[in-house]
């Protein structure tokens, strides 16, 4: 049986989705200006990469982002091919 994966957290404070996991952060940062969030850059720390912790942060970041109505400016790369591997989220995309 495999272990639930972590719960990502909303740190609108510090303008980032966060991961916690074996005493590590993952984190997924953005910028709001207005109705659109533009994602600046997302990190894993190397003990927790290859355990898909990046596409659950994205991922929960942008569906709150379609909840809240916003576009989306895909400035970091990993958000950016999340995107374009996933066409549910395409629409999302400030163009």
């Amino acid at each position: 049986m495999s272990e639930p994966l972590p719960v990502v957290r909303h740190n609108a404070a510090a303008h980032r989705y966060e991961l916690a996991a074996d005493g590590d952060v993952a984190v997924a940062e953005y910028q709001i200006d207005g109705h659109t969030i533009t994602f600046t850059h997302t990190w894993v720390p190397p003990a927790l990469r290859g355990r898909g912790l990046a596409e659950q942060l994205v991922r929960q970041a942008l569906d709150d982002a379609r909840a809240d109505a916003r576009r989306v400016v895909p400035q970091c790369s990993y958000v950016a091919r999340f995107i374009s591997r996933h066409p549910g989220y395409q629409s999302l995309v400030d163009a």
